[in-house]
């Protein structure tokens, strides 16, 4: 593969799977069986190797089209849920019949982003997901379309697999698509293009060379999986993406078989409530910092002091997360605030000895500790 990057993947133990709505139904919108018995077998052979496989799947939504007689995928979200009520059921019937023909036994779960954002259904759910791996369940998660509207929506599937393999802290992610990785431009209207092997950094360019969404019974793209490469590498977590119609992928992928485009991770692999506060809690408010508090926290890991804040926006309390942008306005990181948004207003640019006389009371130095706080992107 490349170099040490064949032992990175070989080595991974817990692997969740993406398998989008363009590899799993034909042109039509219909579930493809074949494709999803194909994926299914190479799942069960990675489980029976000793490995943790999660199922992170797309299709609901367009099995219920389907059988709801719509040519494409609608807008309007009645119809969407409409879809997916009936969809989900079909989906999961196919999934448990295959997957128990080989002896395998599977659980569902349907996510919101509701559930990720709240601390406590985040912690729900990552303790029933290990306690499914550990009696060797291979769990099958799709979001709840059913209930979602667009204030609790993941966005696509691409974010929930990114957003579940910080949850339970996997050691790999896979994104089966319809194409065999990112490439220099797109491969279907221009022939010049080539296949980018290995993303050590998503920069700007990396993120120019995703195109629009996918299908017309799809709801991601190349885009999407750009933005949960963000998720996944920010966590510590590598991350391919492959073409699930390339014979045997999985197994192949997850020998350490150069395919697809691999994105490494960040050298840190923060604990799981970092990966909360990051990538799944609500945001509340908004911190602009000058240059120096940025290099600070980025380059020297420290908490953040109120002397380097220049603004606050929102109304937030104590204890809610908030996000930390420089003076051209982006963001970089995250964390837990130790004040309220009233406090931070008579707070910011002052010495943390100050916090006494300014307010009668000082909980803490720090605005936001360091043990609360995570650098993203």
């Amino acid at each position: 593969m490349r170099g040490t990057h064949k032992d990175l993947i070989k080595e991974a133990n817990r692997i969740v799977v993406k398998v989008g709505t363009s590899s799993l139904t034909h042109d039509t919108g219909k579930l493809n069986i074949e494709m999803i018995e194909k994926i299914c077998r190479q799942l069960v052979n990675i489980h029976l190797s000793g490995k943790e496989v999660l199922l992170v799947t797309s299709g609901a939504v367009g099995a219920g089209l389907s059988k709801l007689g719509y040519s494409e995928r609608p807008k309007s979200i009645p119809e969407k849920q409409a879809a997916a009520a009936v969809g989900q059921g079909i989906l999961m019937h196919v999934y448990e019949k295959i997957f128990s023909e080989y002896g395998e036994t599977v659980a569902q779960l349907l996510l919101t982003k509701d559930d990720l954002k709240n601390r406590k259904r985040f912690l729900n759910s990552r303790n029933t997901l290990l306690t499914l791996l550990n009696k060797r369940v291979i769990p099958i998660i799709n979001e709840n379309d059913t209930v979602v509207v667009e204030e609790i929506k993941f966005g696509d599937n691409d974010t929930l697999a990114a957003l579940v393999a910080g949850l339970v802290n996997a050691d790999l992610l896979i994104l089966l698509t319809d194409i065999d990785g990112l490439y220099t431009a797109d491969p279907r209207s221009n022939p010049q293009a080539q296949l980018i092997s290995v993303v050590p950094e998503i920069d700007d360019k990396i993120t120019s060379l995703a195109g629009k969404t996918g299908s017309k019974f799809a709801s991601g793209g190349m885009i999407t999986k750009i933005e949960a490469g963000k998720i996944a590498i920010n966590a510590g977590i590598p991350m391919i993406i492959a073409n699930s119609k390339e014979d045997n992928i999985l197994n192949r992928l997850v020998q350490g078989e150069d395919k697809g485009t691999l994105f490494l991770p960040r050298d840190t692999n923060p604990h799981s409530r970092k990966k909360w506060i990051g990538f799944s809690s609500e945001i509340e408010g908004t911190l602009i910092v000058d240059q120096g508090c940025k290099d600070a926290l980025i380059c020297n890991g420290k908490s953040l002091l109120a002397k380097g804040i220049k603004e606050i926006k929102g109304k937030f309390e104590r204890g809610s997360v908030v996000n930390i942008v420089d003076l051209s306005g982006e963001e970089f990181a995250r964390g837990i605030i130790s004040y309220s948004a009233e406090e931070m207003e008579k707070l910011k640019g002052r010495h943390s000895e100050d916090f006494f006389e300014i307010l009668g009371y000082k909980d803490t130095d720090s605005v936001i500790h360091r043990d609360n706080l995570i650098i993203r992107y």
